[in-house]
């Protein structure tokens, strides 16, 4: 009996580990996010990272084996949050797909440093040396390349009408998005980013509406 009290005490100390861990690995990527939205990627130190953070830059490396590493995994967990609200589940319509793109900016909102680091990073990442450069080249293929698919798709069943140019279609919305999206974070009171994007999105589409479709 003795024995099993030890057992269950250590797996409780155990997990109360992992807990800190993963609370401080995340506590890491918050202030990462603010310093690169802030400095962006090459102004950024670890050091400074970690100071905010209550640690030294070795407990910072305990969990992130370098700032590339670090940047990268700041990334995929915004990515993740994006993919949660818009890829998870096949929409049931274009239109339907547009006001889950509306909701997800409409979110953006309430996490103005993640647009913020996003901004800066895109434009440094224009240099091929850039560690994101790589991974933002392969980011806006996917997302161009699923706005496609949704676009071909609403043509072929008859909600879209025929002969449209589905790639041009796609690369104006992410042009339209991406920069309203950099004058908000440059003074988000001058707009209301969400309406703004859904007011263009809803005339695109009412343009390419086929006629007659419900």
């Amino acid at each position: 009996m003795p024995e099993k009290k030890v057992t269950a005490s250590r797996k409780s100390a155990g997990r109360g580990t992992y807990a800190v861990g993963d609370a401080r690995r995340q506590k890491i990527l918050d202030t990462a996010v603010e310093h690169f939205g802030q400095w962006g990627f090459h102004a950024s130190s670890l050091a400074r990272i970690a100071h905010d953070c209550g640690i030294t830059q070795g407990g910072l490396l305990h969990h992130f084996r370098s700032k590339e590493d670090l940047l990268l995994s700041v990334l995929a967990q915004s990515e993740q949050h994006d993919v949660e609200r818009l890829f998870s589940q096949e929409p049931e319509s274009y239109a339907a797909y547009l006001d889950t793109l509306v909701a997800l900016i409409e979110d953006n909102t309430r996490r103005p440093g993640i647009v913020r680091m996003f901004n800066v990073l895109v434009g440094e990442s224009g240099n091929l040396g850039h560690p994101a450069h790589q991974y933002f080249k392969e980011r806006y293929a996917r997302v161009l390349r699923h706005t496609v698919d949704l676009l071909e798709a609403a043509v072929a069943r008859g909600e879209l009408r025929a002969g449209i140019d589905c790639p041009a279609v796609g690369r104006e919305q992410l042009a339209v998005m991406d920069g309203l999206q950099i004058q908000w974070a440059l003074d988000p009171d001058s707009m209301d980013m969400p309406a703004r994007v859904g007011d263009f999105l809803r005339r695109q589409y009412a343009e390419m509406r086929a006629a007659g479709a419900p």
